[in-house]
């Protein structure tokens, strides 16, 4: 009987083999052959908010080189110490991997992508191509010349580093000709894909608008005159109220919360510390916004560490509960960024409305409403002599300098930035500083040693490969 049952089940799959093709089990029903361009452009714009976000030591030290905050206990990272945790080698993988392969493969798939009405396909390119401009801004920002002609082929291994200069020309040239695809009317990504603007066509003219004032204003010290003719032309389409503000607004689960919950209140790090320069600046000017920046120490009191110098925790301020919190959003740029360029480029002498006086209030008087301050404590605050515009010291680039650094808190890498294209606010180095103050990062130990030859020809190019190395824009 045994062997009868043998002899059977051996027929069957003897029947089966031949009439079933196996390969078909092969097939994942549940899985998409093709991801879509939509996750794909939605991921790298979460993946690059999430690094601008961060407070991570192993991702972003800047609000530390911008001395916002300090840390209690470890030193390294608020010593300008990146190497340590190659913090540089993790910002350059995260723009390069992260953000911009992702956004290529989105605009590869929006290319071939036949369903799209003409002026919806060229809505999805032009906005996919904003955020990569985007992107590489920050890498130029960060390092000076990077691989950009050749960057993004899986099959070349070396590519070369272009010229930063010339990589800004044709980052302001894709701008221009993005500006040019957009519809209002045209549509774009879902409002799901789209986590800044959830469909709104509009209000990416507005933001590309804004995005080339920016980058206009950080070539203006060795370029005036093609600054002055690209403020003028973008002036009137970019953000003109809070409404226009591109933002990510992060959720109370997890992974969609704010990396910032993460790091101040999940990991029960008792590190993160408010800033002595910053904190006394606040308290002194009895600035609006000093509660939402920061919280009390453990005696009811606003204290702030000195930078570079161990502290004791539970005297000191911490980072605000409001920034802390899960669903906190990140800002890419808003009204009050756009608002202090009109300032500088009314006193540049740019052709646009307004005074240079009228910009610098309402820069920070957004700022305050934003931070949930009102119109009087705003009017309070600027009527000040050390805050009022005709009266607060210094030059322009002092004046508005000073106040872009505290308004642009928590947004440590446009902080950054802003300090070395103003030189203002002039502070001393953290205590016991590796190095001078950081003018760009170094380039990634991975690259010298699998792509020397072209990381040489760029370290030479750029004036060495150091710290303190000033970029191509930064000429004062």
């Amino acid at each position: 009987m045994k062997k009868i049952f043998i002899l059977i089940i051996s027929i069957i799959l003897l029947f089966s083999g031949c009439t079933k093709d196996i390969t078909d089990y092969n097939e994942e029903t549940k899985r998409a052959a093709v991801v879509p361009q939509g996750p794909l452009f939605t991921n790298a714009v979460k993946n690059l908010s999430d690094g601008l976000a961060s407070a991570s030591v192993n991702t972003n030290i800047f609000r530390h080189i911008v001395k916002h905050w300090g840390q209690a206990v470890i030193q390294e990272e608020a010593q300008y110490d990146y190497f340590t945790r190659a913090i540089h080698e993790n910002w350059w993988s995260r723009m390069y991997k992260d953000v911009l392969n992702d956004l290529k493969e989105s605009a590869l798939i929006i290319s071939k992508d036949e369903t799209l009405s003409p002026a919806k396909k060229a809505n999805q390119l032009a906005m996919v191509d904003i955020m990569q401009v985007y992107t590489y801004d920050i890498l130029v920002k960060t390092f000076g010349d990077i691989p950009y002609s050749e960057a993004l082929d899986n099959n070349n291994l070396f590519p070369v580093y272009d010229d930063a200069q010339t990589i800004y020309d044709d980052l302001l040239r894709r701008l221009d000709e993005d500006i040019v695809s957009l519809s209002a009317n045209g549509g774009g990504f879902s409002s799901s894909e789209d986590i800044i603007y959830h469909g709104n066509a509009s209000k990416w003219i507005a933001f590309s608008n804004s995005l080339k004032l920016r980058m206009v204003m950080t070539i203006a010290d060795i370029d005036n005159n093609i600054a002055k003719t690209a403020f003028e032309q973008s002036n009137t389409n970019a953000i003109i109220s809070e409404d226009d503000t591109a933002f990510i607004q992060y959720y109370n689960s997890p992974p969609n919360n704010n990396p910032l919950y993460n790091e101040l209140v999940l990991a029960n790090r008792t590190d993160y510390i408010a800033a002595k320069d910053l904190i006394d600046v606040l308290i002194e000017l009895g600035d609006p916004r000093l509660p939402d920046y920061f919280g009390l120490n453990n005696e009811g009191e606003y204290v702030g560490g000195v930078v570079g110098r161990a502290s004791n925790y539970p005297g000191m301020s911490k980072p605000s509960a409001k920034i802390a919190a899960p669903d906190a959003p990140n800002v890419f740029l808003d009204i009050v960024e756009v608002e202090f360029l009109r300032a500088e480029a009314k006193e540049r002498g740019y052709n646009i409305p307004g005074t240079a006086e009228e910009h610098y209030n309402n820069a920070i008087k957004y700022s305050i409403l934003a931070w949930g301050g009102s119109d009087a404590e705003a009017e309070i605050y600027l009527n000040q002599p050390k805050v009022a515009y005709a009266t607060a010291l210094g030059d322009w680039k002092q004046k508005i300098g000073f106040q872009k650094w505290i308004a642009l808190y928590n947004r440590p890498f446009e902080a950054w930035t802003e300090m070395r294209r103003l030189d203002h606010p002039q502070l001393p180095l953290a205590e016991n500083a590796i190095s001078g103050f950081p003018n760009r990062l170094r380039y990634p130990g991975n690259e010298q040693q699998l792509n020397n030859a072209n990381y040489t020809n760029a370290a030479s190019n750029i004036g060495g490969d150091e710290t303190e190395t000033k970029l191509f824009w930064d000429i004062f």
